[in-house]
């Protein structure tokens, strides 16, 4: 209890404060640590806040002792948010922090070596599922990984979601210091730019256990076992996974949250290393959402996406160009296509047992099963299309509340003009935008041509905005080209086509190849900076066989790309 009392002492002597709910919070470092923390805490954070950000620092163990590291990091956090201004912390092992009112309060959560099974309540665990997948950033370091097990029944896992959210399982390691090669990733990376090339460290590296892959979470930091092997006078290191890929961080999206880990957290000296405190003040700010940082999964990773990233394009498939499959299927063709991003269609079959509709009302365990399906596929879905969003409170929110548990950024919607005003309110109380979408002028007279939609926007934040089909624009006589000039920063999300010809009866054919001028357009919307959630790929021809067409398709955008973002 000293330690306890010294390290509460020392923070207040720096002129912190804790809030009430932290009462009860994990020791703070004491004097002398906390002296070499300040020594090494960076001068400035790499990203201005957007906003005051508030970092939830959460530290319990449970039956496990917990690590001798844990004061050090909420200490090294709490100075190095106060110091930079990049971000308020609380720290607390109290389970009560996640409700929902008090969740609402922060921008991110920090598992700090949480280790066992930290709350079992499931609306405790709903809130904290949804706060991430709504938008919130998740952070964790070393044991967190064996967090929400059973620890005295062997580690046994209790809650498989947090395993798939948080990016791995499993705290396999050898020596507490052993010496290791860490290889940089990913070094232009803004969590990782600060580290340099490869490094050596020492600190208990663990081995992971699915669900890490890396059609799941983007690597940035990893072991490098044949240089590790020799800087530690062995021929090789034992053989833990078969692939012997070790990972020592990554980030990733769950839904719209952000999502950070790092198993360099075991020893305390990590937390007054300079190094490493700009890659956790980097880290901070990422799952804070004010350091925007890519999080294409690995295994995805090629020049051509990287290229997009760079861009800032993000190229999906319309769940539509996959119709008369169920959305199991659509996922498994999309991630055959080696594409990361698609959208999702209210009157399309779940598949996978579930014989309903994708649409809200399915319950949280089917829409878990989706989200399951989507993760081990490495795809995000981005975009949901339905026809209608009703404009009572009680039916808007239904839908707000679907779309915040899939992550979704963008509901595609032909609603009536009298529920905008009721949408935009949502829209920005759950931080999920509408695209107005156009059929012909028959079928969607408000929403038909750029005119049509600037006029329904009007008085509507720039929440709501097109979600421009440019099919439909060709098939009518309107150049999209112009169409989107008009729209602008109104432009939230693209449908594109290519058309064989420009008439009523034009069909779809692979971009690049038609009378649609799809390159002009896309150099176009880069001149303009317009930068939609995603340009959606439908391909509404040949549904039963249009994989050839897809691909021919991707490849021209892949090439685009690659051209476009050359210095």
């Amino acid at each position: 209890m000293r330690r306890v009392a010294a390290g509460w002492a020392a923070i207040a002597a720096l002129g912190l404060s804790l809030l009430p709910w932290a009462a009860g919070a994990q020791a703070m470092a004491g004097p002398e640590e906390t002296a070499r923390i300040q020594a090494a805490l960076p001068d400035h954070a790499p990203a201005k806040p957007l906003k005051p950000r508030r970092l939830l620092v959460f530290d319990l163990n449970v039956i496990y002792g917990g690590h001798g590291s844990i004061p050090t990091a909420n200490t090294a956090f709490t100075l190095m948010g106060k110091k930079t201004g990049a971000f308020e912390t609380v720290v607390s092992r109290d389970p009560a922090v996640f409700s929902a009112e008090s969740l609402k309060t922060f921008d991110a959560v920090f598992f700090n070596n949480t280790v066992g099974n930290q709350f079992t309540d499931p609306t405790l665990r709903r809130n904290l599922l949804e706060f991430v997948l709504g938008g919130g950033g998740l952070m964790g370091v070393h044991g967190t990984t064996v967090g929400f097990t059973r620890w005295d029944q062997g580690a046994a896992d209790d809650w498989p979601e947090w395993g798939c959210m948080l990016g791995g399982r499993g705290a396999n390691h050898r020596a507490a210091d052993e010496a290791v090669l860490v290889r940089n990733e990913d070094p232009l990376h803004p969590v990782t730019a600060m580290l340099g090339h490869d490094f050596r460290a020492a600190d208990e590296f663990f081995r992971f256990s699915p669900p890490y892959s890396r059609e799941r979470v983007r690597v940035l930091l990893s072991l490098d076992n044949a240089r590790s092997a020799a800087l530690q006078g062995i021929d090789r290191l034992p053989r833990i996974r078969e692939d012997e890929d070790y990972a020592v961080a990554w980030v990733r999206n769950y839904g719209r949250g952000r999502v950070f880990y790092s198993s360099m957290a075991h020893n305390p000296k990590v937390f007054w290393d300079p190094a490493m405190l700009k890659f956790y003040l980097a880290a901070a700010q990422f799952a804070l959402g004010d350091l925007p940082a890519p999080t294409v999964p690995s295994a995805k990773l090629t020049p051509a996406i990287r290229a997009q990233e760079k861009l800032g394009w993000r190229l999906g498939v319309e769940a539509y160009t996959f119709s008369r499959y169920n959305l199991f299927e659509a996922i498994e063709k999309t991630a055959a296509l080696g594409l990361p991003y698609m959208g999702g269609l209210s009157f399309q079959k779940v598949g996978g047992g579930i014989d309903k509709n994708f649409e809200p009302g399915l319950s949280d365990e089917e829409l878990q099963q989706v989200r399951m399906k989507l993760d081990a596929a490495g795809i995000r879905m981005l975009t949901y299309y339905i026809q209608d969003i009703p404009g009572d409170e009680a039916g808007c929110r239904k839908v707000f509340e679907f779309g915040k548990k899939m992550g979704i950024e963008v509901f595609m919607s032909e609603p009536a003009l009298a529920a905008l005003p009721t949408i935009d309110r949502f829209c920005n109380e759950y931080g999920i935008k509408v695209g107005l979408h156009n059929h012909d002028q028959k079928a969607s007279p408000n929403t038909w041509s750029p005119e049509a939609i600037l006029k329904s926007c009007q008085g509507l934040s720039k929440m709501v905005g097109a979600a421009a089909d440019v099919g439909y624009w060709m098939r009518g006589g309107q150049d999209p080209i112009a169409g989107i000039r008009k729209l602008g920063d109104r432009l939230i999300t693209l449908q594109m086509h290519d058309l064989h010809e420009i008439t009523a009866s034009g069909h779809d054919v692979p971009w690049g190849t038609g009378a649609g001028r799809s390159e002009a357009l896309l150099l176009e919307m880069h001149r303009l900076g317009i930068k939609p959630v995603m340009f959606g790929l439908e391909y509404s021809y040949k549904f039963e066989n249009n994989l050839p067409e897809i691909a021919q398709t991707i490849r021209f955008f892949d090439g685009l790309a690659a051209r476009t973002a050359r210095p």
